[in-house]
This record gives C-alpha cells, structure tokens and sequence, in this order.
C-alpha cells in the first residue's frame, strides 16, 4: 500500500519541476553569455528528465499531477519581467533564477520534513531536484 506522503512528496516535486521548466523557459531568450544558457539548457533537461522520471512515480502510485500554484507562477512572471525591464542583463536573469533556487530548494526541504512517511525513491528523487537546484545557483553565482 501506498502512503499517501509518498504521492504528496511526488506531487511537490512534478511541481517544483514544472515551475524551474517554465522559469528558465521565461529567461532563456534573454541571455547574452553562450555558457550560462549552456548552463541554463542543461538544467532545464535535467529538470525535464526528472519530472518524467516523477510523473511515472505518480502513475504507479495512483496519483495525479500537479502544476505550479497560479498565483505563485504570475507573481514570478511578474517580477521577472519587471526586474528585465529595469535592467536586461545576465546579471539580473542570474539574480533571478538564483533566488527561484534558493526558494524551491527552502520548500523541497520543508515538504520533505512534512511527508516523513514518503517511500525512500520519492525522498531520493526530492533530495536530487535539490542537488539540481543547488547546482544551478553554484553555477550562476559567477554572474551575479
């Protein structure tokens, strides 16, 4: 039997995934250094792969998808495009994708303290997206 903190576990990181997918998506075009869109490119495949790897967790626990709060997704949209339009830069985009990190990798830890009963593949898929985020902020903080 499923634990249900394992499907809730799975749902917050299809989510955390779909939102960093759609962030680097926001700033892709924007960037001027060749290897921080490498970088950025890299990223949004590791990110891609592992929300396919979560989405078949979630099919064979029985559970559905999740997409990123709306409200959370436009607030984001905003201040990044707020923030380009006061300052277009590699700078401002690593600023950007570098607080996004830091809040997802704040909410992954919270969620994994809150569903304890999770099954050891969600907690080690949940403690990889963390790796992933904070290896993305490593590799922008050379542009801020």
């Amino acid at each position: 039997m499923t634990s249900s903190d394992t499907v809730y576990l799975l749902k917050e990181c299809n989510s955390g995934t779909k939102m960093a997918v759609s962030s680097i998506d926001e700033v892709l075009d924007k960037v001027n250094d060749g290897e921080m869109k490498n970088i950025l490119e890299e990223s949004k495949s590791h990110h891609e792969k592992l929300c396919d790897e979560i989405h078949t967790l979630l099919s064979e626990n029985h559970g559905e998808e999740k997409d990123p709060n709306p409200l959370a997704k436009g607030m984001s949209w905003i201040k990044t495009n707020v923030k380009l339009a006061m300052d277009n830069n590699d700078k401002t985009i690593a600023d950007i994708m570098i607080d996004g990190c830091n809040m997802g990798i704040k909410s992954l830890n919270k969620y994994l303290n809150q569903y304890q009963n999770a099954d050891n593949t969600s907690k080690n898929i949940c403690e990889k997206l963390i790796t992933i985020e904070e290896k993305l902020c490593r590799d922008l903080k050379v542009y801020l």
